[in-house]
């Protein structure tokens, strides 16, 4: 029963980071579509933000599959 428990908590962790990562990605599409001459600071903190919540992620998962 446990393992079942470890197994969603990893699954929401995981689509929760992929529906992060998608949103930052159109927004910073969105927001070079409007401003293409900002692209190397959109690109750079859009990466940095996908970064940042691929680690949240990844230590959600660890947790789930401990606890």
């Amino acid at each position: 029963m446990t393992g079942t428990f470890a197994a969603v908590g990893a699954g929401l962790a995981v689509i929760g980071a992929g529906l992060g990562i998608g949103r930052i990605g159109g927004q910073a599409m969105d927001a070079i579509a409007r401003q293409p001459e900002a692209f190397s600071m959109i690109q750079t903190a859009m990466i940095i933000s996908a970064a940042l919540i691929e680690g949240v992620a990844l230590f959600a998962v660890v947790v789930a599959l401990i606890a």
